[in-house]
């Protein structure tokens, strides 16, 4: 079996290139995708990352247990890696991440906008009249990554675990929708499609998440200076400082007011 691409250059930053919006033309996903095990509830955008990783001799939807892996491809060394894309939140994933790593390397793969354009479809009274489309204001960024990280941290201190964050340029489908979420004022995202790879980034091991915060940053320090040194609000450096802190990187060493301080910690690893 060839060795997987994706797996050789591991860290290294991926680019695609751009699409061009058309309503008539086909999106960069829009691939033959098998409909294989596990395949009935992907969206497109699913579909579209896993084929990134999917080379000529991968094999996709491979049972392991219980579960089912996206992706398996062979590392230069001969190991197998099993690519695993989740688009959404990582809640629901521990136990069949640790499952898969009891034989197998894992690759976790993690989308974030960092630009997005919004397609809404026409109300049924402006049936006649074309999508409109905008380029949404908010973009994503690679601490984003934090939001989902929060619910697995410790993970990486595992050997055979990586997070690949995969920044894109997405267009997302949003239709009427009856619910009365205030958030969404009436409208509900009915598919993500991909549009460009910008960006990819690697974390190997919990240390990489020091990334994350380029800054100068003191011995002691709280999550308010930690939130300087990665030049993001102090929300995501609390969640940064919880990810640090549960994977046993960093430590509470006293308060400065309500704040607490926080150390690096001596790691063996």
């Amino acid at each position: 079996m060839r060795a997987c691409s994706e797996y050789a250059r591991a860290g290294a930053q991926g680019h695609a290139p751009a699409v061009l919006y058309s309503p008539s033309a086909p999106c960069l996903n829009a691939v033959p995708v098998s409909n294989g095990i596990g395949t009935l509830n992907e969206g497109p955008l699913h579909q579209a990352l896993k084929s990134l990783y999917r080379d000529a001799d991968a094999q996709e939807e491979v049972a392991v247990g219980s579960y089912v892996a996206d992706v398996m491809c062979e590392a230069t060394d001969g190991d197998k890696v099993l690519y695993e894309i989740q688009t959404s939140g990582f809640s629901g994933l521990r136990r069949k991440l640790e499952h898969l790593l009891e034989e197998y390397r894992v690759v976790l793969v993690h989308p974030i906008a960092a630009r997005r354009y919004i397609v809404k479809q026409p109300l049924a009274a402006d049936a006649d009249q074309p999508p409109k489309r905008r380029r949404s204001p908010k973009k994503g960024r690679l601490a984003n990554l934090l939001d989902a990280l929060v619910s697995i941290p410790d993970l990486l201190n595992h050997p055979r675990f990586e997070l690949e964050i995969v920044l894109t340029s997405e267009e997302e489908l949003r239709v009427p929708s009856t619910s009365r979420s205030w958030r969404r004022k009436g409208w509900r995202v009915a598919r993500r499609d991909l549009l460009e790879v910008l960006e990819r980034e690697r974390f190997s091991s919990l240390d990489d998440l020091w990334r994350l915060a380029p800054g100068e940053l003191p011995q002691v320090f709280t999550t308010q200076e930690l939130a300087d040194a990665m030049d993001e609000p102090r929300w995501l450096a609390q969640k940064l400082a919880y990810c640090l802190r549960e994977g046993g990187a960093i430590e509470i060493v006293g308060k400065s007011g309500n704040a607490l301080e926080y150390r690096r910690a001596r790691r063996d690893r």
